[in-house]
Parts: structure tokens; C-alpha cells; sequence
């Protein structure tokens, strides 16, 4: 049974405990956002570099620790280095899965699996033709994507089924709980937008139509891993798309997902067309269809907290904010005004997994912003740049560095913070032709 607790008393110190609904104590409030780690084998298995990376965030005192993208579907990818598990293969991974979660767990924290498919985003080297709702492709410029096949009722059956496994695999394996991924333009979330789904039958039209892939998986899931295992959704606020998933849609899935029996939310927004998840507010890949944010909302230190207090009038579980989080003086007032009962930090860990330790021990109290190091050159280059495709640039190239901060920690080495960012761009796409070989060959 669920743990009844007012999940909406104020706290004020992150270093305060949280018990979940499902019963599971979380030593802090602080979670390791989901960042895409990218340092797969060809065959898409968990290695050695996942359990280097999360022994270093282990070590950090970090309440949960977040995976990136684990996909369900070895065709339908986010990129080429992702782990996949699949049920025709997870026998060989089990080892691996389960230290994996050892070193992440060995000092306390608690380590989440987030499972993915990246539906319609799956790049097109990796597949042409993608599974989405419908056939809306995405066009985004100098990436190749291809035309979505809109999925069967047998498909969205196997694809219920496949996330229902690969949390049965996280259970079995050690993890302490599983994140569905319905954020970002991914598949889950591209049943949510009506801009994406089309569809006419039960899993299209109505909210609730668009809601109903999600309530299968956490029904099914919730039978399969039981009450004590954590289950977290993740999912946008918005999608920032005239058209699109709309901030009264979230408030609405939001009460339906709360009284699901999933144990938290974490709100986040944007999608790959519009990136807010990078805290971009002015780069948009398609600027006529892009919906403004309220001043008021850009000015919070967290990008998304302003539709966290929203959502937390209608739904009765803890709320993840990630986003933005710089200090513990903003991370505590998220947490004492109710907008949310953890705090999600990404970015920061990347140029130093030891950051919350130090911040929980008082040593700082500050999240260092590596963001300022990220110029490529004069202001017209820079992040600033009145130039819309200087800003995306800027945007991918700061990208790029925290990914190869990623690879580094993951061949045991501390981050790098002289590396400059259009030399992590270009090691970043070169990694990613390399993972794509080795995909395509395996």
C-alpha cells in the first residue's frame, strides 16, 4: 500500500529526507537529472564506462541518482550509444545492469532507471522509418530524420509490453525505481500533443485518449514491480508549440498520472523544435509556431517552477523540478514555497559530479556555471548572438561539451573545464559517426 503523507508541507533544507508514496526513503532532495550518457556498445549493452560514471555521481551524496535514456526498442533509439534491453538479448546484460546499480547504490543513493523510445526523434541512421501516433515527421535543419509509420494496435500493445519488461529488468536487476520518459518530443510525449497524434481511434483525439498508453504502462508496470519500487513520469509542462501539448493539458495528465499510483512527477517542457529544456528561450528551430514563456516564469532561477505550482494544486505525490537550479538559497525556496519536493541538478554534475556533497557540507553555496566558459568568440558568436543559427550553435556546442565531460567520467577521468566548447562539438559528432558504425556493423 501506498504511504499516506501531506507531500505539500513546506520544506526548507535539501538535505531533508523524503519517503515516497510507495514507501521508499530518499536521503535528500536533490536527484541526478536524466542527461543521455551515450557510451553504449554497438550492441547497445550497458559497460564498463556506466558503472565508472556512476560510481564518481555515486560517490556525490546525491538522493537519486537518474539514468538517461534506457530505450525499449533497439530500432528506435535516441542515438546510436544508447543501452537498449530487450528481451531477446537482456540475459547477456543482466551482469552488467546489476553492477551497474551496485556502484551506483554502494553509498546510499537511490538509482532510477529512465526508460525511453524515442519514436518519431529516432535519428535517421539509425531508422528511416521510425514508430510515432501518426505521420508527422520531424524537420529540423542539417539533422536527418525519417518518415514516422503510424503504429498498429499491435504495435502500441508491444510497445506497452516492452516498457512493462525493461522495468521488470531494472527491478530484478537492483535498481531502486524506474522513470517513464513522456518529456522532450519522445514517443510517450508525442501521443500527449495533438500536434504529433492524429490518430482517431482510442489513442488519439481526447486528452485522455492520448493519456491512455501512459495509464496502461503504469498499470501494468505497478502489477509487475510491485508497491514498494519507485515509479516516476516525466513530462512536459508544455511543449512551447502553437498547436501542441498546451500548460492546461499538463495540469489535466498531471491528476490523471497523480491518481495512477506513480510515486512522482518531475516536470520539465520543450521539445527538440523547441529546445526549453536547455533553458533556451529564444532559439527555436521553427520560430513561427513557437509559443512565448511569461517574463515572470524566465526570471525564476528554475526554468519549469512556475507550472510546478500549478500542477501541485491538483495532484497528491511529490513533484521533481529540474532545470536551471543554481543555488541552494533557489533550491530551498522551491522547496518551502510548494512548488516542488525535489530538485533536479544536470548540467553542473557533468563539470563536477562532487557538487551536491559540497553544497549539502556547506563548502559552497553556489552551483559553479560553466555556461559563462561556453563563448565561441566575439558577441556576435557568442550566446547572445542576434543571429538565430549563432544561437543554436552555441546551444549544441555547450551541449556537446557537457556530453564529452560525460565520456571522460566514464573512462574514470575528471572532468576536463579548459575544453573548449567547438572542440567538444566536434569530438561529440565524431563519437557519434564512431557509435553509429558500430551500431550499423554489429
Amino acid at each position: 500500500m501506498h504511504v499516506k503523507i501531506n507531500f505539500r508541507e513546506k520544506m526548507t533544507k535539501i538535505n531533508e529526507p523524503l519517503t515516497l508514496p510507495c514507501g521508499q526513503l530518499i536521503k535528500n532532495r536533490v536527484c541526478k537529472a536524466a542527461m543521455t550518457e551515450r557510451i553504449a556498445l554497438g550492441n547497445n549493452f550497458t559497460n564498463e564506462k556506466h558503472i565508472e560514471l556512476y560510481k564518481m555521481w555515486g560517490a556525490g551524496d546525491i538522493g537519486i541518482l537518474l539514468t538517461g535514456n534506457v530505450q525499449v526498442h533497439r530500432d528506435n533509439l535516441e542515438g546510436p550509444a544508447n543501452v537498449a534491453i530487450e528481451e531477446d538479448t537482456y540475459k547477456e546484460q543482466m551482469p552488467m545492469l546489476k553492477n551497474w546499480a551496485e556502484a551506483a547504490t554502494s553509498e546510499g543513493s537511490r538509482l532510477w532507471m529512465q526508460i525511453s523510445h524515442a519514436g518519431r526523434q529516432t535519428p535517421g541512421e539509425i531508422n528511416m522509418n521510425p514508430m510515432s501516433p501518426s505521420d508527422v515527421q520531424l524537420k529540423i535543419p542539417g539533422r536527418k530524420y525519417g518518415k514516422p509509420i503510424p503504429m498498429t494496435e499491435e504495435d502500441i500493445q508491444d510497445v506497452i509490453n516492452r516498457f512493462v519488461f525493461t522495468a521488470k529488468i531494472a527491478r530484478e536487476s537492483g535498481f531502486d525505481g524506474i522513470q517513464l520518459h513522456s518529456a522532450h518530443g519522445y514517443l510517450l510525449s508525442q501521443f500527449l500533443s495533438p500536434d504529433i497524434n492524429h490518430r482517431t481511434d482510442a489513442w488519439g483525439g481526447s486528452l485522455e485518449n492520448r493519456a491512455r498508453i501512459h495509464l496502461e504502462i503504469i498499470k501494468k508496470c505497478r502489477a509487475e514491480v510491485g508497491n514498494d519500487f519507485a515509479i516516476s513520469i516525466k513530462m512536459n509542462s508544455a511543449d512551447f508549440q502553437k498547436g501542441g501539448f498546451s500548460p492546461e493539458d499538463s495540469i489535466q495528465v498531471a491528476k490523471l498520472f497523480s491518481d495512477s499510483g506513480i510515486d512522482n512527477i518531475e516536470i520539465s517542457g520543450g521539445t527538440y523544435e523547441q529546445p526549453r529544456l536547455l533553458g533556451l528561450d529564444k532559439v527555436s528551430i521553427n520560430p513561427k509556431r513557437s509559443e512565448n514563456r511569461r517574463e515572470s516564469t524566465i526570471a525564476r532561477e528554475a526554468y519549469f517552477l512556475s507550472y510546478a505550482e500549478e500542477i501541485a494544486r491538483v495532484v497528491n505525490i511529490p513533484l521533481m523540478v529540474t532545470g536551471g537550479f543554481r543555488t541552494k538559497a533557489g533550491m530551498e525556496a522551491a522547496l518551502a514555497d510548494g512548488a516542488c519536493e525535489i530538485v533536479g541538478v544536470g548540467r553542473p554534475l557533468c563539470a563536477n559530479p562532487y557538487a551536491i556533497k559540497e553544497l549539502l557540507a556547506g563548502q559552497i553555496n553556489e552551483l559553479p556555471k560553466y555556461e559563462k566558459t561556453l563563448s565561441i568568440g566575439p558577441w556576435w558568436l557568442s550566446p547572445t548572438s542576434p543571429f538565430r543559427l549563432i544561437q543554436a550553435i552555441n546551444a549544441f556546442s555547450a551541449q556537446a561539451w557537457f556530453y564529452q565531460q560525460i565520456k571522460k567520467m566514464g573512462k574514470g577521468l575528471m572532468p576536463d573545464l579548459n575544453l573548449k566548447p567547438w572542440k567538444a562539438f566536434r569530438e561529440d559528432a565524431k563519437a557519434d559517426q564512431e557509435a553509429t558504425k558500430e551500431y550499423q556493423n554489429f
